[in-house]
């Protein structure tokens, strides 16, 4: 394909040699008047929910329309329909926000949504459980704190995410911070639908042309939703490999100087599609911290002109990345820089942190890392984290957090506060940091049932039954120091990024799932399909075998994800079949190996791939330890 002239850069049209027959979502975006749809009308009618057309569009407004599953089954009995509600999701680049802006959501979230919040895997918060009626009242009480729902979901850039941690030490976690903000305002679309259907703006007549065009999206936006992260290389919190657009920063003399271009990250796949997979993103060059926001914008149009608008299932930039291929990639990017690319420079991750616990911020304040099981802020039964969360916040005023692990940073707290958050924590029955195990603190799952369309297992309300049965098999092992990322989804369109964890558990089928083995905690590889159908009870089970051999035959210093792609697939899966025709014994490890310090990447990529460095730049020498 040749590179695009200026002219077709311009527009955000499809290229006239496509062919292929358009999605229907393509057509409702088409029409839509730059998202306008008929959802103003629609919001005055009496239903509890809105045609297709403005369903799609809703997306790209903040809110999904979704029905209460676990009500299906009485209410056919009953002769009743589906009961539909929806989800709204604020978007808050970086996860950043006041005192204020939270308890204004949490109010929203007791006045209007089923009372409880959840923290996002892209440092956002939902709200769940909203009726058609309380809609409008919601995206509007968002925006009146000064938060937004424009561009939380549907087909542009989503949040922005940053490394949380505010460590003013050198100035460059604020950087991060600062470009996250820059890139979420300068992406954000354009359109004044939003304005006028649920913050009372001038209305443009349904018989008039549409004035305000997008400059960046054109007509019909982007072929499919598109991510961006920016991290650090000695904290991969964000998980930058798995980012459409990944910025890993390059700093000199405590400053980011630039950043490496990364492209192509993906988790979404489909069962039994081998046309889908999941993608790290790829190398692709470096861009100076000037020039981010430009290289940004040029990686998108990219995708714009150049994305698949037949079939959404092969939508996303990665499917770019694979058939063209990396250096096709650069080629036609170059043409939308009007010059040529500079090398990424040699960095790869090193580290990753969960922010958890009591920590000096380096400006004579500290922050204090909240664990949030799956994000779910609730109070249920002598477990009352929202209102925990809700008594500090409201008493200590901190700046706030929202982490990529779906936890919650307390920030800006004097040297005095620990003991009130911790004594508070500990009255309303919410566990310290240093009382969740290591497994349950890089843990993640998504939504699923019974709030999510696409969900064809359980995922948020199953993880922490399995995790307590995981916890004792670990503590047998003496393995419960060990750092292991487990994640989960309902579906294999990889929310909670499961496809790079230790343990992946994909939903499959009801009470079945697919579980993966081999990834790392850094994110820098992913990992290989161990079992399939594997019903819930016997997930646990099944790994027991594994995590033994692991204790007996491990390498020094190596960890379970580098210890599952040395052995690779076949091996686990006879060890799995043979433990299964023996008795239970008590295992006696041959060695006990070093487990203090920090996570650093070593091993191989996994799946064939190489190191996710540039091809011409010069390997960098790798720690061969994975201390835990």
């Amino acid at each position: 394909m040749a590179i695009p002239t200026e002219a077709s850069q311009s527009g955000g049209e499809i290229n006239a040699n496509q062919t292929p027959k358009l999605s229907a979502v393509e057509e409702i975006k088409e029409k839509s008047r730059q998202l306008r749809g008929t959802i103003r009308l629609e919001l005055l009618n009496d239903t509890d929910h809105f045609p297709e057309h403005d369903k799609q569009l809703l997306k790209f407004h903040g809110t999904y329309q979704q029905e209460d599953r676990d009500a299906r089954k009485t209410r056919k009995r009953d002769g009743l329909g589906k009961h539909h509600m929806f989800m709204v999701r604020c978007k808050i680049p970086g996860g950043t926000l006041t005192a204020r802006q939270y308890l204004a959501v949490d109010d929203l979230a007791g006045r209007y949504a089923n009372g409880t919040l959840r923290f996002t895997s892209r440092q956002g918060i939902q709200l769940h459980g909203v009726l058609k009626t309380d809609l409008k009242e919601t995206i509007a009480g968002i925006n009146t704190c000064l938060l937004t729902t424009l561009g939380a979901c549907g087909d542009v850039v989503r949040n922005v995410m940053a490394c949380p941690a505010p460590h003013n030490h050198d100035g460059v976690h604020a950087q991060l911070q600062e470009m996250a903000t820059i890139l979420a305002a300068h992406l954000a679309p354009r359109s004044q639908a939003y304005h006028e259907i649920w913050l009372n703006g001038r209305l443009v007549p349904d018989e008039v042309a549409v004035p305000d065009i997008e400059p960046l999206y054109g007509r019909v936006y982007l072929p499919r939703k598109f991510k961006i992260g920016l991290a650090l290389p000695e904290d991969n919190c964000i998980d930058v490999y798995a980012q459409d657009l990944g910025l890993l920063a390059v700093v000199e003399n405590d400053s980011i100087v630039g950043y490496n271009v990364l492209v192509g990250g993906g988790m979404g796949m489909t069962h039994g599609n081998h046309n889908t997979f999941p993608h790290l993103a790829e190398p692709i060059c470096f861009v100076p911290a000037s020039a981010v926001v430009s290289a940004a914008e040029a990686v998108i149009r990219v995708f714009r002109d150049h994305g698949n608008r037949a079939d959404r299932k092969r939508a996303r930039i990665k499917y770019l990345v694979h058939d063209w291929g990396v250096q096709k990639f650069r080629d036609v990017l170059a043409g939308y820089l009007a010059g040529p690319l500079r090398e990424a420079r040699p960095i790869e991750v090193s580290g990753f942190d969960p922010h958890l616990g009591w920590h000096p911020q380096g400006d004579a304040k500290w922050y204090y890392g909240i664990s949030v099981e799956n994000g779910r802020v609730k109070d249920q039964s002598s477990f009352r984290l929202r209102s925990a969360l809700r008594h500090l916040i409201e008493r200590l005023q901190p700046s706030l957090r929202i982490t990529p692990l779906q936890d919650i940073l307390l920030c800006d707290l004097d040297a005095g506060a620990r003991p009130e958050i911790e004594h508070t924590l500990s009255e309303f029955g919410v566990r310290l940091p240093d009382q969740v195990s290591q497994a349950r603190r890089h843990s993640m799952a998504c939504p699923a049932i019974p709030t999510c369309g696409l969900a064809i297992s359980e995922s948020e309300r199953a993880l922490p039954g399995i995790l307590d049965q995981l916890e004792v098999e670990l503590k047998r092992l003496g393995l419960e120091q060990e750092r292991l990322s487990v994640r989960m989804t309902g579906c294999p369109n990889g929310c909670a990024r499961p496809y790079q964890s230790d343990i992946g558990l994909v939903g499959r089928s009801g009470d079945k799932y697919s579980v993966f083995l081999g990834g790392h905690i850094l994110g820098h590889r992913l990992n290989f399909l161990f079992k399939d159908l594997v019903p819930k009870d016997e997930i646990v089970p099944a790994l027991v075998p594994v995590l033994e051999h692991y204790v007996r035959v491990r390498q020094q210093g190596e960890c379970f994800g580098d210890f599952c792609q040395r052995l690779g697939a076949e091996r686990l899966q006879a060890l799995s079949a043979t433990s299964a025709a023996q008795p239970h014994r008590e295992m006696k490890p041959e060695s006990m190996l070093d487990r203090s310090g920090p996570v650093h990447a070593n091993g191989p990529h996994g799946n064939g791939r190489p190191p996710l460095v540039s091809a011409q730049a010069p390997a960098v020498q790798r720690d061969n330890t994975c201390h835990h």
